[in-house]
């Protein structure tokens, strides 16, 4: 190959790798096993709800109260619905989408919400702590042409500074609850241990970032001709390679103090809103450092692989309040509540976004193909032999 080509191919190197344009959406991905585990728990809690509760005696009260509930406070908590998932898209587009990239000019306000409700549907389906909703989003950055390294470093950066908050919300109120400079309840077991688990946290990801980023190009230098021993450490040393450039870019974006990186906090904080809101519909709310722990410590039930963390977060949030003193039926009726505008607001714009993605995918695909047409036709002109001018037979 020429000079000229190759400079004009090191001049898009983000459209060099791998093309798997064909590759469908994960969210697509969904077996028959998961769907019947959905339906299966949706109709379980369905059931539990307008069936049983109603027939015990002890919970006859705080099913009854679901109905009592004050609309405007719940009209308001899905207001701060709205504003967390507006958060969220700024957020995204700060992390993801740098000024000076290739896919930037593809990926505006538009393309950040389809990506990210249409992530927030498949975390609804496809469980486990939001896997479902990073594989739709890696699936969509890269039919932008953002190369895979890519996408994986600046996922470890978002997942950094969003857990970030939910971390230091942990510690801070923890350790306020525990040591009485905040009022309120403070259970050991949901304040201190916490705490001091988040503390250990931070320390590991500090320690993460003394991992060089190009630790897997020192394996892969050392495995070359060594057995199959090293060539399997060089594989598994991408992991802490890019977990640690992650955070060292977290670490980056937090340094420039970018606003946009505000959107983690009023993503979490309007969320905390949503549940602060159900609570007036049926009552009055616990005190503002209990409410924000026990609301982080109760979303670790979103681990448990069930759909959209139903039934996990649901218990956690309700026990976590409880062990904080709060009663029982007032705690049912608005982590319930709380549920049905988090859970269920973003579910029907989340599948409305997806659809528009696939389109934009479409598109993208279409834009993609026609660049590498004109780049190809560009590199073939530079290469192709000049018949010289005033040349005779």
């Amino acid at each position: 190959m020429s000079s000229a080509s190759a400079g004009l191919r090191e001049a898009h190197p983000w459209d060099e790798e791998e093309h798997d344009e064909d590759e469908a959406p994960p969210a697509m991905k969904i077996t028959r096993r998961t769907v019947i585990i959905a339906v299966v728990v949706v109709l379980l809690i369905v059931a539990l709800v307008a069936v049983v509760l109603p027939q015990i005696n002890g919970l006859r009260s705080t099913y009854d109260r679901l109905s009592d509930g004050d609309p405007w406070w719940l009209a308001l908590g899905a207001a701060f619905s709205v504003l967390s998932f507006a958060g969220y898209v700024v957020m995204f587009k700060a992390v993801y989408v740098h000024r000076d990239d290739p896919s930037a000019r593809r990926i505006g306000f538009a393309e950040s919400y389809q990506i990210t409700m249409a992530g927030l549907a498949a975390t609804r389906l496809l469980a486990a702590g939001g896997a479902g909703g990073l594989a739709l989003t890696a699936w969509a950055l890269r039919r932008a042409g953002m190369p895979a390294r890519v996408v994986a470093d600046r996922t470890i950066a978002f997942l950094v500074l969003t857990y970030l908050v939910y971390v230091l919300a942990v510690v801070i109120g923890g350790f306020a609850l525990h040591f009485g400079l905040l009022p309120g309840a403070a259970p050991l077991a949901l304040t201190l241990v916490p705490a001091a688990i988040g503390v250990a946290l931070l320390a590991g990801a500090g320690l993460m970032t003394l991992i060089p980023g190009d630790l897997e190009r020192r394996f892969r230098a050392r495995a070359e001709g060594q057995g199959r021993l090293h060539r399997l450490a060089a594989r598994l040393s991408t992991v802490p390679a890019t977990a640690s450039e992650g955070i060292r870019l977290a670490i980056r974006h937090l340094f420039q103090r970018d606003p946009a990186l505000l959107g983690t906090v009023a993503y979490w904080g309007f969320n905390i809103a949503v549940l602060w809101a159900c609570f007036h519909a049926f009552g009055a709310p616990p005190e503002p450092g209990v409410l924000v722990v026990a609301f982080f410590v109760g979303l670790l039930g979103n681990l448990l692989p069930l759909p959209g963390g139903i039934g996990g977060v649901d218990s956690g949030m309700i026990g976590a309040l409880v062990a904080f003193d709060v009663s029982g039926s007032l705690a049912v009726v608005a982590v319930l509540s709380y549920r049905v505008i988090a859970f269920g607001l973003p579910t029907i714009p989340g599948a409305v976004a997806y659809l528009q993605l696939l389109r934009t995918v479409a598109r993208w695909r279409e834009e993609r193909a026609a660049e590498r047409g004109e780049r190809d036709a560009t590199i073939q002109s530079e290469v192709s032999p000049q018949t010289p001018t005033g040349s005779t037979s």
